[in-house]
């Protein structure tokens, strides 16, 4: 491959790609040490048109969301899980910028709802925990593969200049012997 036409894509990539790489390196640099942000919690009692005992996962998410809304929250990015039956069953629902649970309330017709809204921090964790849309997903997978290729492109670089050639090689060896000692210390 061409070495400026390699160089010039690098640049590019890792120039568009910058602002995610910060996020993902600030966010999982701290989420190491036990920092994952804040998340603000409520807690609401619902009132149901019928019985708790005879909604389905889709009146589950309704009470989901109107505890929501009136904490002007979005809907959840990420999946819905709901278990148990009857007046036992609760629902739970995850995602980057708020949270959702909903369990049976005191009455038989109404429902409590946890609502915990993200810190803009914990927001950026539970992206990077992959509990975003499918639309950034997509944009991660992307930062994956330019990740990949801007490690490939700077190999292929370094092979290709003789001067290079050899610190290219050892760094390489000494990598995957650090790799490995990391990985059987972890």
């Amino acid at each position: 491959m061409n070495r400026a036409f390699l160089t010039k894509l690098h640049l590019v990539a890792a120039a568009f790609m910058f602002p995610a790489v910060l996020m993902f390196l600030v966010t999982g640099a701290l989420y190491t040490w036990g920092n994952k942000g804040a998340w603000y919690e409520s807690s609401q009692t619902v009132a149901l048109d019928r019985a708790f005992a005879e909604l389905d996962e889709a009146g589950l998410r309704d009470a989901a969301l109107s505890a929501l809304a009136v904490e002007d929250l979005p809907e959840p990015s990420g999946a819905i899980s709901v278990s148990g039956e009857g007046a036992e069953q609760s629902l739970s629902w995850v995602g980057a910028r708020s949270e959702a649970s909903v369990s049976a309330g005191a009455e038989p017709a109404t429902a409590e709802v946890a609502v915990k809204e993200a810190s803009v921090h914990r927001w950026l964790v539970q992206l990077h925990k992959a509990k975003g849309s499918v639309w950034f997903k997509v944009y991660a997978t992307l930062l994956a593969v330019v990740l990949f290729m801007l490690v490939v492109s700077g190999v292929i670089m370094g092979m290709q200049v003789k001067a290079l050639r050899r610190m290219t090689v050892v760094s390489s060896l000494a990598g995957a012997v650090a790799f490995v000692g990391f990985v059987l210390l972890g």
